[in-house]
């Protein structure tokens, strides 16, 4: 019959006036995804729920785009509970509700891994709600993003694509603030590419001292690499990689850099791992 799911723009923006010029060219009704006091509504009875199951929160802390979704949470949050605080949570590449509430100029980055969140331009009615009832509104940085992503996978075992993450990363950014507590968090989504994911948990994997790339220093003589797996095994430390470099170095004739791939525990263990080769007379430097 001619319909089907189509994929255009490369954030919210974008799929929204795709969206109205679609509605337009086949005269058929389109339904904001926040600007609309019914969508509003519905998302209300997200904190309905949540206060139904806990009362006693303290905090609420909910990721912006349009800003329908804050809007209808802190409406029903508020009535319920008017001593609650809601915040709101952007990301610093696309800041467009928190600029606006602020009276600061816009910024829009080309990408950011919260794109279900991409909004150029919030809702004026969910702004002048937001304006209303929000208590703050925080930005978060890209990494601060991958790694909550990588926190609810590895400790909760929940995936959660960006947007839905983003309220984590502020919890975790603002802990001070939120210490003694009780916080609820909107996770939600899981649309996250594969290719994406494996990029994400390899980061995470270096930011926290898991992942390590070393450049040792040796003779290129039979036994070295061996006596540098020795060690390597003797600190339990788990090859990944291995890569000589002969030609494009500096080192004199018949030695050679070799770049190691690691898998080890933390940053600490990296450091024992550096000067367990050290010892063993051969320097070794994170590359």
């Amino acid at each position: 019959c001619g319909w089907g799911v189509l994929l255009r723009g490369d954030e919210c923006g974008e799929a929204r006036e795709c969206a109205l010029d679609v509605s337009e060219l086949k005269r058929v009704r389109f339904f904001p995804p926040y600007e609309n006091d019914i969508v509003i509504a519905g998302q209300r009875t997200n904190a309905m729920g949540k206060l139904d199951i806990m009362p006693d929160l303290d905090a609420i802390l909910v990721p912006i785009g349009g800003g329908g979704l804050i809007a209808g949470i802190a409406t029903a949050a508020k009535a319920i509970n008017p001593s609650i605080e809601i915040y709101g949570v952007e990301s610093a590449h696309f800041n467009s509700m928190y600029a606006r509430i602020k009276g600061v100029p816009p910024t829009f980055g080309s990408v950011t891994i919260a794109d279900g969140i991409a909004v150029k331009e919030p809702g004026k009615l969910t702004s002048k709600i937001v304006a209303e009832l929000v208590d703050d509104i925080f930005l978060v940085e890209e990494d601060e993003i991958e790694e909550a992503m990588i926190l609810l996978l590895e400790i909760e075992k929940t995936l959660v694509e960006g947007a839905g993450a983003i309220g984590l990363a502020a919890l975790k950014k603002n802990t001070e603030l939120f210490q003694g507590k009780k916080v609820g968090l909107i996770l939600c989504g899981g649309n996250v590419d594969p290719l994406t994911l494996t990029a994400i948990i390899d980061k995470g994997m270096v930011k926290a001292g898991r992942l390590v790339r070393l450049n040792v220093q040796m003779t290129d003589m039979p036994g070295s690499l061996s006596e540098v797996s020795r060690i390597f095994g003797e600190c339990n430390a788990n090859i990944d990689e291995v890569h000589f470099q002969r030609a494009f170095t500096l080192l004199p004739i018949q030695h050679v850099n070799v770049e190691f791939s690691l898998k080890t525990r933390d940053h600490q263990h990296v450091e024992d791992v550096i000067l367990a080769l050290s010892d063993h007379g051969f320097s070794a430097s994170k590359v």
